[in-house]
């Protein structure tokens, strides 16, 4: 019972941690809360993926698939505060503008954007509008719940293989390397919507690999590890690959 009990904590902690929905949990999350926290991000992007699909197939009822598409990725932005597309703004100023691995963290401390910040976003979220626009309507529900679940597990594997690059951060409490107990149920979380699909569609997950496999030799290089934005640049990144390919598959 106190494991079942520590794991709806952490799945709460989650929910707190990487969504806006305004959950309470008893006595605030513990820090052992926030180090199993991660372990649910894929359930989380059950969450964001479901309400993506619900908003698209009320808005696709009144509106054009392009409005639609662009209503569902709003929401989903307003369901998670637009972390994990902070995170990746961050990233591309940070190694857009830093020569050193002292200086791409600095860059990727403020909290100011800059122009490689810009532009990266426009760029992300302008090719996942036109993605989800273009898929077919039959399977577009679950490619949005099976895109967010696999990019988040993709990104949550990086805690299984590397270290966090700062003493300090606001993903330091999470930033906890993930055994293999957790990371199989991160996995198992992240993979099971995909089984949904057809499958000519599982190339989808061999995409996202590629792109998690190439961030992390990046981030190696680059700043010794993963950080709260490495993370968010990895999910989005990898959900836009997952979109991509299923559209090429289509």
């Amino acid at each position: 019972m106190n494991a079942i009990r520590n794991e709806a904590r952490a799945l709460a902690a989650a929910v707190i941690f990487f969504t806006r929905v305004p959950l309470r949990l008893r006595g605030g999350p513990a820090a052992a809360d926030l180090a199993r926290a991660a372990t649910w991000l894929p359930a989380i992007g059950w969450l964001a993926g479901a309400v993506a699909a619900g908003v698209w197939w009320l808005a696709a009822l009144v509106w054009p698939p392009a409005v639609a598409a662009g209503v569902s990725l709003a929401a989903t932005l307003l369901l998670t505060g637009a972390l994990h597309e902070d995170g990746w703004a961050d990233v591309c100023d940070g190694f857009g503008g830093g020569a050193t691995r002292e200086r791409v963290l600095e860059i990727m401390r403020d909290s100011r954007i800059g122009a490689f910040g810009a532009i990266g976003l426009v760029v992300m979220l302008g090719l996942k509008w036109r993605a989800t626009a273009a898929l077919p309507p039959s399977i577009l529900p679950m490619t949005l719940i099976a895109g967010h679940a696999l990019s988040r597990a993709a990104a949550v594997s990086l805690m299984a293989t590397m270290d966090y690059a700062r003493e300090t951060g606001k993903a330091k409490p999470l930033a906890v390397r993930l055994g293999a107990g957790r990371l199989a149920i991160a996995l198992g979380c992240g993979v099971l919507p995909l089984t949904m699909l057809p499958a000519r569609f599982w190339w989808a997950a061999v995409a996202v690999l590629a792109v998690r496999l190439l961030l992390a030799r990046w981030f190696a290089c680059r700043i010794g590890g993963y950080t709260g934005d490495a993370l968010g640049a990895a999910q989005q990144l990898g959900e836009l690959a997952f979109y991509l390919t299923v559209l090429a598959c289509a």
